[in-house]
Order: C-alpha cells, then structure tokens, then sequence
C-alpha cells in the first residue's frame, strides 16, 4: 500500500498544488502586475508562495528574509485624494509624519473597499505596480537597508523581488521619512 497507493496521493497532492500556483498567474489582479513588471523589466518575475504572504510575517517566513525587507502597500486617504505608502515590514506607517508632509490635518487609513476600487487590488495583495488609477506614492526610506525587498503581485500568495532603486523607478514614488518603529512611542 506505501509504495503504489502512497505515491499517488502525493503525485496527485503536487499536481493540484501546481496546477492552483499556475491558475494564481493568470488572475486579472496578478496580469496587471506582471504586465507592469515585464514592461519595466523583463527579468522581474512574479513567485507564487504555497503559504500566504497576507502579512509582512508571512511573507518573510515563507521566503526566509527578515520581515523589513517585505514592502507593506498601505493605502491612505485625506479629504481629497489617495496615496499609497510602501513601508518596510518591520515598522509602521507614520500618519503623523504623513500629515506633516501633506500640511492635511486629515489622515487615515482607507477601507477595504476604497482600496480595492482605487488600487484593483484587496487587502494583503495590495501591489506597489499595476493599479487601475493612477497614484501617488511615497516609499518609506528606511527601504533602503535592503539589497532587495519582495511585494505583493496582486494576490495574497504573490510576490516578486526587486532591488530598491527599481522599485523607487518603477513606482515613480518619492523616497520620504514616512515609518516609525512597531514599538515607538510619542
């Protein structure tokens, strides 16, 4: 029974895992950003994780790097527009800091819905690329410690790898002192 029967159930096991890692390619949200990739640079590649990359935890424990280079795609909202933060995964987006660089005395995090219409995008997959409007875009500075930073590609379980001069390229985003550690007090 081990050998015969075992082995199919495996065989059977890593076919469906492919088979669903490969469908994850040709969702609209992951087309979006591996157009946006392959424009900008055809050697950016979007990888398919098995765990969900939901969290900058997540992320960092299923691709085994430290939880700062994973880029948080926060989506702010003021009174009258939308930006979107990169932040490393091991700090906070600062709305303090972000109101002073705006002069906006309202600053807040959006809801689901907003940004899903804004970015095309729902929460834990949210991509700095491949938004279905056009955004501004602020990178949190302390990024740049990394060689390289992995974000989102439109799907919880979708990464992709960039060094943080191309990332800063390809988001057109300003580089700004936007984050505060997770355990900073004021």
């Amino acid at each position: 029974w081990i050998n015969g029967d075992y082995y199919e159930i495996i065989n059977s096991q890593i076919v469906t895992i492919i088979s669903w890692m490969e469908d994850l390619l040709n969702k609209e949200p992951v087309k979006r950003v591996l157009k946006a990739l392959s424009d900008f640079d055809e050697s950016l590649k979007v990888e398919n994780l098995i765990n969900s990359a939901r969290t900058a935890k997540e992320a960092s424990e299923s691709l085994k790097t430290e939880v700062g280079s994973i880029v948080k795609s926060l989506l702010l909202r003021t009174k009258s527009s939308f930006l979107l933060c990169l932040v490393a995964g091991d700090k906070r987006c600062s709305l303090n800091k972000i109101k002073k660089l705006l002069n906006e005395k309202d600053v807040s995090m959006a809801n689901a819905e907003q940004v899903k219409e804004i970015t095309g995008f729902t929460i834990g997959g949210v991509s700095p690329v491949g938004h279905l409007n056009e955004i501004d875009i602020f990178i949190d500075e302390s990024l740049k410690r990394f060689e390289n930073v992995f974000a989102a590609a439109g799907h919880p379980n979708s990464i992709f790898k960039i060094n943080f001069d191309n990332l800063c390229k390809i988001t057109k985003g300003l580089v700004k002192d936007i984050s505060e550690w997770e355990n900073q007090k004021f």
